[in-house]
């Protein structure tokens, strides 16, 4: 048996109707409002959850990113100063090779001397290198200037590492010790010597071009030999470093492009349909608030009805 539906009980359903249309449209002007059809985790609560994953690993890739690109400013400011290094070796050796020869004048010589005096100081300014207010060359110490300028060679710094994360649980040594090439000069405590480093050859090159020494310095120059095989293997361990960090840019630039993408497909609304569905939600709101006065008309005429009879 079918019950009787009163006007109480369409009025009832009629205000249920306006409700839920209300709700509809409010959720749709959100959507149209912030471009996004999840506002909140009631939307899509599997959306929402992916949303915010995808939103914590753009983060990352975010930071990462940003050491990437520290990393590589400080490989690239070692690569140009241990080019020029490299450059002022290689023009000492030439000066060396000249005196070697044993054809020079004693003026000669002492004019290559004072050349190589210039290229040592050169090579001291190159090793002080700076990137963002550091010095790339100090190991850990990066407040702390290297080497000073004049006679002494005494390293300042450490041999600390520098690193940078550029992926998860990957950490990158983004410096170089290229103390281990240039070396502490010939004051050495317990080496009267010297190290037998770079500053320690270079000097000893300047000394017997001043004493006009050239059978020492045929010996100077395979030390030089020496020292210039480090420095090369020391650029390109800086290179593979340079090559790293560009591999772990374009990993990083293709991750994010696609989680990017994933998240817009899926917290971002489609918005002719978004215009659509509200066009239709007010129609379908319009069309309630229709039924719902015709309704109150309808109570209203029998309720005067009722009283009149």
């Amino acid at each position: 048996m079918i019950g009787r539906i009163t006007n109480e009980m369409s009025a009832q359903m009629t205000l249920s109707g306006i409700e839920t249309a209300l709700d509809r449209l409010d959720t749709t002007q959100q959507q149209l409002s912030t471009g996004k059809s999840i506002n909140q985790p009631s939307d899509n609560p599997s959306g929402a959850a992916l949303a915010l994953q995808l939103n914590t690993d753009l983060s990352n890739l975010t930071s990462y990113s940003n050491n990437v690109t520290d990393g590589t400013g400080w490989a690239t400011a070692q690569s140009s100063a241990l080019t020029d290094v490299t450059n002022s070796v290689q023009r000492i050796r030439e000066l060396t090779l000249e005196a070697a020869n044993g054809t020079q004048t004693p003026a000669d010589m002492q004019a290559s001397a004072q050349e190589v005096n210039q290229l040592i100081d050169e090579i001291k300014q190159d090793a002080n290198t700076e990137y963002n207010g550091q010095y790339v060359f100090s190991g850990t110490a990066t407040s702390t200037e290297p080497y000073q300028s004049g006679s002494n060679d005494t390293y300042a710094g450490n041999t600390g590492q520098v690193t940078r994360t550029i992926g998860p649980n990957t950490s990158l040594t983004v410096n170089s010790n290229l103390s281990g090439v240039l070396g502490n000069g010939q004051t050495v405590s317990g080496q009267p010597a010297g190290d037998g480093l770079l500053l320690n050859t270079l000097r000893n090159i300047s000394d017997d071009m001043q004493s006009g020494n050239s059978s020492a310095l045929n010996s100077d120059l395979s030390s030089l030999d020496t020292n210039l095989n480090s420095l090369n293997g020391l650029s390109a361990n800086v290179g593979a470093v340079q090559d790293r960090l560009q591999m772990a840019a374009s990993r990083i630039q293709t991750l994010q492009t696609s989680d990017t993408q994933v998240l817009s497909n899926t917290q971002d609304a489609d918005m002719a349909s978004t215009e659509i569905s509200y066009s239709t939600q007010q129609a379908a709101l319009t069309a309630a608030l229709q039924a719902g006065a015709n309704i109150v008309q309808q109570s209203l005429m029998n309720f005067l009805g009722t009283s009149s009879g």
